[in-house]
């Protein structure tokens, strides 16, 4: 694979990670087919595994807190390509705020994530999120 598209395949999964902070963030489930796969598998410790596209839609609405907002900062994203399947790991702090006020609840999560190449683009496949530590603001 020429270094040109594997640089462009790991610009685009930095961008896929992004997205799927900001979908958090902003709330917008019904764009969640830009971010994952029909057949995503998700791992997380308040919602066990979770199968399929709608079955994660379904648990992201459910965990909506009337006036809750976060803000997800990804970093230290590392990517390793294959072909049509790429492995990528992050660190996140997610902060818990209502508007105009300082954060209630802070965590630390590290991500483990399978995208796979699509007619669409790269969408996520496997999210795996574990929790670093929390903290009560």
């Amino acid at each position: 694979m020429p270094a040109d598209t594997r640089i462009a395949d790991r610009i685009e999964i930095a961008d896929l990670v992004t997205r799927f902070a900001l979908l958090l963030d902003e709330k917008r489930w019904e764009d969640a087919a830009t971010v994952f796969a029909e057949d995503v598998t998700v791992h997380s410790p308040r919602g066990g595994e979770l199968r399929g596209i709608d079955q994660v839609i379904d648990f992201m609405r459910r965990g909506e807190v009337e006036g809750e907002r976060t803000q997800h900062t990804t970093t230290d994203l590392l990517v390793d390509v294959g072909g049509d399947q790429a492995s990528a790991s992050a660190n996140s702090t997610v902060y818990y705020y209502h508007d105009g006020e300082a954060p209630h609840f802070t965590g630390g999560l590290r991500q483990h994530l399978t995208a796979t190449r699509t007619p669409d683009g790269w969408r996520l496949r496997e999210v795996s999120i574990k929790p670093a530590w929390t903290r009560e603001n």
